[in-house]
């Protein structure tokens, strides 16, 4: 085991996207950043373009979904640090399209599909990687979630998300926030702070090109979140440092 001599973050689905630029920009703040991806190759890839750029970045091979990934994961990062001081669950995925109300023709599949990715992985995630968060002197998780979660908005006539009811996407961010109210408070009494993050409707694969950001600012509130101070909230869902409806 290397000796931490400064903070270690994990990142999930960061070879591309949010995920990258979320590591790109902590590891600009001089932390050692763990690319997880599915695809190791793309991962390593991903992770030689931010060494070029002075970052000290790794890929490890983590699909949320498979229970042996992530076991491994959890042995890497034990090995080789015996810490883990960031867990940014970036990796998510949407079976609908965007700008439709997919409420009575979403399947039974792509519900249970999407919640496999989008809410029970980052519950499994989490919990393997506990264990090394709680070694941290201010450990940080960030669950990143959309504003398309926010059952007020959802509610709400005329507010930004009203019309937009993808239903099984919205509503496995929904869950996601409840896990995040639930897993701050069960941690109240630890250094480690827990907050739901909404990028933005950034250019991605799946935000599209039509998304009005870019990714150096679709990443701006993870990085806030994961850089915490001991003074910064826990149990939160914000954007771009303000706080958003449940």
């Amino acid at each position: 085991m290397i000796a931490a001599t400064k903070k270690v973050a994990l990142i999930s689905g960061a070879n591309k996207g949010i995920g990258l630029e979320t590591a790109r920009q902590l590891g600009k703040l001089d932390i050692t950043v763990l690319l997880g991806a599915r695809d190791l190759a793309r991962g390593e890839a991903a992770a030689e373009e931010l060494k070029k750029e002075g970052v000290d970045a790794r890929a490890v091979k983590l699909d949320v979904l498979d229970a042996a990934d992530v076991k491994a994961a959890v042995a890497y990062v034990e090995k080789e640090f015996g810490v883990l001081d960031i867990l940014v669950n970036n990796a998510g995925m949407s079976t609908e399209g965007l700008g439709y109300n997919s409420t009575l023709t979403v399947t039974d599949e792509n519900l249970r599909k999407t919640f496999d990715t989008n809410f029970f992985a980052v519950i499994s995630v989490t919990n393997a990687f506990l264990p090394l968060l709680r070694k941290s002197g201010a450990g940080r998780i960030v669950n990143v979630s959309s504003i398309l979660g926010s059952l007020t908005f959802h509610a709400t006539p005329g507010s930004p998300i009203y019309e937009a009811k993808i239903f099984a996407y919205d509503a496995s961010k929904s869950a996601l926030n409840a896990y995040t109210i639930h897993l701050a408070y069960s941690l109240k009494d630890t250094k480690i702070k827990v907050n739901s993050a909404h990028p933005g409707w950034v250019k991605t694969d799946m935000g599209t090109d039509a998304a009005p950001m870019e990714l150096v600012d679709g990443a701006k509130t993870e990085v806030m979140l994961a850089t915490l101070g001991e003074d910064g909230p826990t149990g939160g869902y914000f954007h771009m440092g303000e706080a958003l409806p449940w």
